[in-house]
């Protein structure tokens, strides 16, 4: 046994509302750049839909992941170092720039500086590639709010296999009409998997896990841009700047997570529904796990992987690997072992590729209790709820063709949990006695599912997010110490598309924002500031960090001689 550290992140998909404000401050802090305009580290799916880029689950069409020889053995999906040769320079079973989106702007100019006259002057669509006038067809979110799907919902790829796997019974099991659609959102991020075959599909060795938190990053000074990394991506987490010339993806925010801080998505995540936390492995055995004969095996086999941070044995064992005790205690105390492996209520996204993702999900129950309350019924007692999930809106086979390679009695079960634990918690919050008999029917005690409700429902910050630092007698191991922002081509540093800094647009706002924070994170002061150390005037919500309320943010109410309660701690 070799025990490793993993960094892993639960998502709670009955949380998300689709604000899509995890895209947002991850595309402000990362992506903002010439080169990766149409890059989303972070997107936020509705599902049913196509997803970005379009159809990436079809991996008969893409090829990506792992598949078995006939031996038993992994292999990419894409082919061998022969096959890779073959499509180096060109590869076709590479998602085109028109399967993401060509990305855009509009000429404000022309719209700012029409002269008078009859006409109503029109802002068109420019492409940031070329910068010509280009037609909108597509982008990251499409699909959003099930936006055409009762035209398109056919191509998304886990209701194409649905509805033929029933379409010899004359029916099909997904439907668009108005009053059988569903609807959940997805949060996407890389996996940051346990087995990746970007990692095994990269010519040049450019693409490497971290031995300490289990992160997978790109080495730019060794990427070639052969972009076999986004052929092997079943999940197509992988991007292409066109500018630089290089892959890149998601990095987990590992400068932040060095310091004890969570994932820009995590930490501005409106409903609060990201967990961060540390996942122990046996890495001798990642290998024979991935390569399960049946798919249908492969969650179980993937979560006889994560190892119990309380096990002595486990304990000594990672003594003598070298993993430090105060990251043991860390995974002890970690959410999202608690709820994958603890508790049994988070899945991994299609576990089929063989991968073993390293992002979780807590698949959606709500839409059954609005469904049943509207119907006239007790949507929260334990009996309805039971009966009910069989006839969820959202299918239990669409979300076991996401998260359990098609078991249904596996998202059944979790399903059962989450709906237990409702119905016992509405009688505690009504002042009744807990009924012991409802968490015993899906196989938990009372004290075990009230912690199950704390840690999904009222968690408080540093219960959601248990982020070990790192040792500074390991410094020698991470990252050079430093920020890209500090570099040319690094995200934020210069103008995006084709415009270029004669456009006289202003510098974009990651600089300042970066600047300010790193000035407040290492001064005793609360009053958010620029690298100048002023604001300028004005307040950019964009550096606040919720530490006290600066000058500005509320309106002065000295003139009427009352502070209007704001002075105190906006926190």
């Amino acid at each position: 046994m070799r025990v490793m550290a993993q960094m892993g992140m639960v998502m709670n998909l009955d949380k998300c509302i689709g604000c899509h404000t995890c895209s947002v401050t991850c595309k402000q802090a990362w992506t903002n750049r010439a080169g990766t305009e149409y890059v989303w580290f972070n997107n936020v799916e509705t599902r049913p839909g196509q997803g970005y880029p379009r159809r990436y689950e079809d991996q008969e069409t893409w090829k990506g992941g792992w598949t078995l020889t006939h031996r038993g053995s992994l292999k990419l999906k894409a082919g061998g170092r022969v096959q890779k040769l073959l499509g180096i320079f060109a590869s076709p079973v590479q998602p085109k720039l028109a399967d993401y989106y060509e990305p855009w702007t509009y000429d404000y100019q022309t719209l700012v500086e029409a002269p008078l006259g009859d006409d109503f002057p029109v802002a068109r669509p420019k492409s940031l590639i070329t910068g010509e006038n280009t037609k909108i067809t597509w982008s990251a979110n499409w699909d959003d709010n099930l936006g055409g799907t009762s035209e398109m919902g056919h191509l998304d790829p886990i209701v194409a296999k649905l509805n033929d796997s029933v379409r010899r019974e004359s029916e099909e099991k997904v439907r668009f009409e108005l009053e059988q659609t569903f609807m959940f959102y997805l949060p996407r991020i890389c996996e940051h998997c346990l087995n990746p075959s970007c990692m095994a599909s990269c010519p040049s060795g450019a693409i490497y896990k971290r031995e300490e938190d289990g992160i997978v990053l790109v080495d730019q000074d060794r990427c070639r841009g052969w972009r076999q990394c986004i052929t092997g991506c079943p999940y197509k987490k992988i991007y292409f700047n066109h500018k630089s010339g290089k892959a890149e993806k998601c990095t987990f925010c590992y400068p932040r997570v060095e310091v004890g801080l969570p994932t820009v998505c995590s930490e501005t995540c409106v409903g609060r529904l990201r967990y961060l936390g540390l996942f122990l492995y046996d890495a001798d055995r990642v290998t024979a796990a991935a390569a399960t004969p049946d798919e249908a095996d492969l969650y179980e086999a993937q979560l006889d992987l994560l190892l119990d941070p309380s096990d002595p044995e486990v304990i000594a064992a990672a003594r003598r690997d070298g993993i430090p005790d105060d990251w043991m205690d860390a995974a002890r105390r970690s959410p999202v072992y608690a709820l994958a492996k603890k508790y049994r209520v988070a899945l991994p996204l299609h576990p089929e590729y063989r991968t073993m993702p390293m992002v979780w999900y807590v698949p959606p129950l709500s839409p059954v209790v609005d469904l049943l309350a509207a119907q006239g019924h007790d949507a929260e007692d334990r009996g309805v709820l039971f009966g009910a999930i069989e006839a969820l809106r959202i299918p239990v086979d669409y979300l076991a063709e996401l998260f359990t390679a098609g078991r249904t009695d596996i998202v059944t079960d979790v399903l059962r949990k989450l709906a237990a634990m409702r119905a016992y918690m509405r009688d505690v919050a009504l002042g009744r006695d807990g009924d012991p008999s409802i968490p015993a029917a899906v196989g938990l005690d009372e004290e075990t599912l009230y912690e199950m409700y704390r840690l999904m429902a009222i968690a408080k910050y540093d219960e959601r997010y248990v982020i070990p630092t790192a040792h500074v007698e390991r410094a020698h191991e991470l990252e050079e110490i430093g920020c890209s922002l500090d570099f040319d081509e690094g995200p934020g540093m210069y103008e995006s598309g084709p415009f270029g800094e004669a456009s006289g647009r202003p510098a974009p706002v990651a600089v300042e924002t970066f600047n300010a924070l790193k000035q407040r994170q290492t001064s005793d002061s609360t009053t958010p500031t620029t690298a100048s150390g002023e604001l300028r005037g004005r307040v950019n919500l964009l550096n606040w960090d919720g530490r006290g309320a600066p000058p500005g943010l509320f309106p002065d109410g000295s003139a009427n001689g009352s502070d209007g309660g704001r002075t105190g701690d906006a926190s």
